[in-house]
């Protein structure tokens, strides 16, 4: 647990999607390249912004996609796009993850805060 600058705890927590063998599928990390490719229009441009290699982005691009068994991100042009279903992915992953945030955040405030002074 973390304090907040009012000096309150506040829960963190962090999901994401693996594979059987236990390789991860889609998370956060992810989730941020998705959504850096969907602004910037490239993974060229996305690897920049994010500070990674054009390869790292898409050698974790291409084994998210090998796992679900879908097209995650396709050429557009000279640039790239996602597919509705990384979309779709995208959309659902940041729904999941703020109800875990609400969720959390409700268990904490009427369990846990009673037993701290």
């Amino acid at each position: 647990m973390a304090q907040d600058p009012s000096g309150r705890f506040v829960i963190r927590s962090k999901i994401w999607l693996e594979d059987p063998e236990g390789e991860v599928v889609f998370g956060l990390g992810r989730y941020r390249m998705l959504d850096a490719i969907e602004r910037v229009g490239s993974l060229q441009s996305a690897a920049r912004e994010l500070n990674m290699s054009y390869r790292a982005i898409w050698c974790r691009v291409r084994a998210s996609e090998k796992r679900l068994g879908k097209e995650l991100v396709v050429r557009a042009g000279r640039g790239s796009q996602l597919t509705p279903f990384a979309q779709q992915l995208m959309k659902q992953f940041n729904r999941l993850q703020t109800l875990v945030n609400k969720e959390s955040d409700d268990i904490f405030e009427t369990l846990i805060t009673d037993f701290l002074p």
